[in-house]
């Protein structure tokens, strides 16, 4: 009888080893799993001396962007994988004031396009097919965000913050001329911190330095640069510039920023 019940704890024993994964690692990592996260402070009206709103664009691209493309979770992915497990909401990439939040249907439509291709039958006859293709997080090369710049006269700090993120998708002609981009969709990004610091970046060079998309966003470990401000005619830059002006004057932009916060102090 004692012998039956080794046997059978020691088979339990042994399928329950075969059952679990092996660990692809040298220990179990804890500490992004257990990272809560921050809440924002929350200003004061009267606090807020100065403030600016900016619209920037990241080319992932760029050599200090490519987290955002790394094949086994780019941003992309991560986005649309959390808004289609319902735990996260994606606004109309129209407008930018996360007004218009995407049904299911809508970002199904978002995320799944339909394309005609034509089919040669014989020498005369073609025929025209439908197809359905998925947007691959391969077909954003740019993401457009939206922050705040303001200065609070509290702590006597310039500060910003990222309000929304846009992965852009360009479009193309039939015959492959390019028209333009779109934004597929936008994030509310303080609504979002809650997915993204859970879910790490790649970390080039050091992979022991774990971190999350809220460590990156926050500390701004990203290449941007300025395409639009807040102005009376809502006017983008290359409205008004082309070549090297446009490239300077988003520089002057940056400058400005800089020059306001150094220009309240007496040294």
């Amino acid at each position: 009888m004692k012998k039956s019940i080794f046997m059978v704890a020691l088979l339990a024993a042994t399928l329950q080893t075969f059952a679990q994964v092996p660990l692809n690692d040298i220990t179990t990592r804890t500490v992004v799993s257990d990272k809560p996260v921050l809440p924002y402070d929350t200003p004061n009206e009267r606090d807020i001396f100065w403030q600016k709103r900016v619209w920037r664009v990241v080319d992932v691209r760029e050599k200090i962007n490519l987290p955002f493309v790394y094949p086994d979770a780019p941003l992309f992915n991560i986005l649309t994988n959390a808004a289609q497990a319902g735990e996260l909401t994606l606004y109309s990439g129209e407008k930018d004031d996360f007004s218009v939040p995407l049904s299911t249907d809508e970002l199904n439509a978002t995320l799944f396009r339909k394309d005609t291709i034509r089919i040669a039958l014989d020498e005369t006859h073609v025929e025209i097919r439908e197809i359905q293709t998925e947007v691959n997080y391969e077909d954003v090369k740019r993401f457009r965000i939206k922050e705040l710049w303001y200065f609070d006269s509290k702590t006597s700090l310039l500060k910003v913050r990222i309000l929304g993120i846009a992965p852009m998708q360009e479009l193309y002609a039939e015959n492959g001329d390019c028209l333009g981009e779109k934004a597929l969709f936008w994030v509310h990004m303080p609504s979002t911190r809650q997915v993204l610091v859970k879910e790490l970046v790649f970390a080039e060079g050091n992979e022991a330095s774990r971190m999350t998309w809220e460590d990156l966003f926050e500390m701004r470990k990203f290449s941007s640069y300025i395409t639009k401000d807040g102005n009376v005619r809502d006017n983008r830059l290359q409205d008004l510039y082309t070549g090297v002006d446009l490239l300077l004057e988003a520089e002057k932009i940056n400058q400005k920023f800089f020059n306001y916060e150094h220009d309240l102090w007496s040294y």
